[in-house]
């Protein structure tokens, strides 16, 4: 089963196959995306990688976290589920007690 890792701390000119390149050493990478801006295009500074089994994602984490990477200090660790929030307006609000 695939394993998701968060890496922070990217340069800013870091994209998407580079952070592949990066963590190929570590086994067999399914995915690599840097998040970018969606107005500017600009990568943010972090993205995430999708290794094939847990073993390789752990592998990976050991290897990187904390490597200097374009004078960075990487951030790698397991990416946490992406928490749900339970839009819309926020409830009824109050009010005046008026129609």
């Amino acid at each position: 089963m695939a394993s998701k890792i968060y890496v922070g701390n990217l340069s800013y000119n870091t994209n998407d196959d580079g952070l592949r390149a990066l963590f190929a050493d570590s086994g067999t990478v399914t995915s690599a995306q840097v998040v970018t801006d969606r107005y500017t295009g600009q990568a943010r500074g972090f993205g995430f990688v999708e290794m094939s089994t847990e073993d390789e994602a752990l592998q990976a984490i050991a290897a990187l976290n904390g490597r200097q990477q374009d004078g960075r200090a990487l951030t790698v660790n397991m990416a946490k589920p992406k928490e749900r929030t339970s839009g819309g307006s926020g409830g009824s609000g109050g009010g005046s007690g008026r129609w």
